[in-house]
């Protein structure tokens, strides 16, 4: 059935049929299965058609019908169900008045059932009792192992009536027909939150009160689920299941690999409203939208400045402590996200993983990508509300608004020079301490800056990629090719205050003062 074609009232339609019919229909009294063989071992299973579930025996088979064709005398007055045995009955009530009376004694966690207890205390134990003889793996209870059975088997008994969509059990069918329908049974009392499952329900119960009752028991560190216990474990271990058919780099999970596969296909699917502006993941749409709304939900307690995400203030907090967490093994270098860290490493490396499709140029970091791929669409989003002079990045911008202001807020310790940025700064400081971390591959003459290992590295190519578009002459770096044109234009705007002759660059202007001043900076070593 085409999703399109089925209107809200064909689809609660469809609903309420699924639920009478689990409700009222009666079984017939002969039992109803077929046999079959399975894929991957050579016994037989009986599947019964009325509950979809499976037996290895005939005998099973037909034990199992009386249930179905047994009266069940035993009615639950809350929601009218119905129950075989008195116990059963008592069992289902729990779930009405919340009574949990079996405790576990290792972690205090209750259950309804002293059933449950005992699966759940294989989770401290590490007992496994269910084994699949297909592959070996292990379980701690019969209902996991006959789960998995299904992915040998590739079995999905229970579909949807509405989309068509298969399942392995009837708990994921009727989980999955929520989303049709928006219903969500499970409420939270604490903060009014309703989950359409109710194993979700307590993972997020978990959150208000701390509880981690799953541990490692090689750090000793907890967790909320036994699943991110398992992720958690693949540090120890080194394990990477999953990994990318393009590159072959391996994620510890999977979500870390789809989103590493976007890198590849481009694929954006988080799209911004207000923008249009595309995004590899909700997270970060999320706080791009803050850009829109201004809104910046992480406070410093020290200072009151506010950030949009929790790893910005993290990272500001650590100017305020000092704390510099992160250190390159090669350099000695520190940095306070380890995100800078890995980036900073790639100068070591040479790694460029990220590439523009349209000019094939290699990018240390997604942030540069970005940035460039505005040259070609020529895209300047940070615009100036003094002059209306758009920018490339909000850095250029903020640079350009000193311009204005002519604030310049960096301050060298060492000799009291000042910069409009912190970056500008740091370059400075290597004139100081003599640093230059960015070595030529070729020849190894050492730069402070890459910029300047970038136009050194074209002594050797030959290139020059700055052209003049009136005389076609060519320049290794931009600001050359801007001094060349001032001799096509006349423009001198470098004056000098002396005899106010004019230059078409700051260094000749430079050059020109020391006539003034009658220094004489090349001395004759004879």
């Amino acid at each position: 059935m085409n999703m399109e074609d089925v209107n809200h009232t064909t689809v609660s339609t469809i609903i309420d049929t699924v639920i009478q019919r689990n409700k009222d229909e009666k079984p017939l009294r002969s039992a109803t299965f077929t046999k079959q063989r399975t894929l991957c071992r050579n016994t037989a299973e009986y599947h019964f058609e009325m509950c979809k579930k499976v037996f290895s025996s005939e005998h099973e088979t037909f034990t199992h019908n009386e249930i179905h064709n047994t009266e069940k005398p035993y009615h639950c007055e809350m929601c009218g169900k119905s129950f075989l045995y008195s116990s059963n009955l008592t069992s289902h009530k729990r779930i009405h008045t919340g009574e949990k009376p079996f405790h576990c004694g290792i972690c205090g966690r209750s259950f309804v059932q002293n059933s449950n207890l005992t699966t759940h205390k294989r989770i401290h134990t590490g007992e496994r009792p269910y084994s699949c003889e297909i592959c070996g793996k292990s379980f701690a209870n019969n209902s996991d192992l006959t789960r998995h059975k299904k992915i040998h088997t590739g079995e999905k008994p229970y579909n949807c009536e509405i989309c068509g969509k298969s399942f392995t059990t009837n708990c994921k069918l009727t989980t999955h027909v929520r989303i049709h329908t928006g219903e969500k049974l499970h409420h939270c009392e604490i903060c009014g939150k309703f989950y359409a499952k109710n194993s979700n329900l307590v993972i997020h119960k978990r959150r208000h009160t701390g509880e981690k009752p799953y541990n490692c028991e090689i750090c000793g560190k907890s967790f909320i689920t036994n699943d991110l216990l398992k992720i958690h474990r693949r540090i120890h271990t080194g394990e990477n299941p999953f990994s990318c058919e393009i590159c072959g780099k391996s994620f510890t999970v999977k979500s870390s690999l789809v989103l590493h596969k976007r890198l590849h296909t481009g694929e954006k699917p988080y799209h911004c409203e207000v923008c249009g502006k595309s995004f590899v993941t909700n997270s970060k749409l999320t706080l791009h939208i803050r850009c829109h709304t201004g809104e910046q939900p992480y406070r410093c307690e020290i200072c009151g400045r506010s950030f949009i995400s929790n790893s910005k203030l993290t990272v500001h907090t650590r100017s305020h402590t000092g704390e510099q967490l992160q250190c390159c093994e090669t350099c000695g270098k520190s940095f306070i996200s380890s995100s800078d860290l890995t980036r900073h490493k790639r100068i070591h490396t040479g790694e460029k993983p990220y590439y523009c499709e349209i000019c094939r140029k290699f990018f240390v970091s997604s942030s540069y990508l970005a940035t460039h791929r505005r040259i070609h669409t020529g895209e300047k989003p940070f615009g100036c509300e003094i002059c209306g002079k758009s920018f490339v990045t909000n850095g250029l911008l903020k640079t350009h608004k000193v311009t204005h202001t002519g604030d310049k807020p960096y301050h060298c310790e060492i000799c009291g020079k000042t910069f409009i940025s912190n970056g500008l700064l740091q370059i400075h400081k290597r004139t100081h301490t003599g640093e230059k971390p960015f070595h030529c591959p070729m020849c190894g003459k050492s730069f402070s800056t890459n910029g300047q290992l970038t136009i050194h590295k074209r002594m050797h190519s030959g290139e020059k990629p700055y052209q003049c578009e009136i005389c076609g002459k060519s320049f290794v770096n931009k600001s050359n090719l801007v001094i060349h044109i001032r001799s096509h234009t006349g423009e001198k705007p470098f004056y000098c205050e002396v005899c106010g002759k004019s230059f078409v660059s700051n260094g000749y202007l430079k050059a020109h003062q020391k006539i003034h001043t009658e220094e004489e900076p090349f001395d004759c070593e004879m």
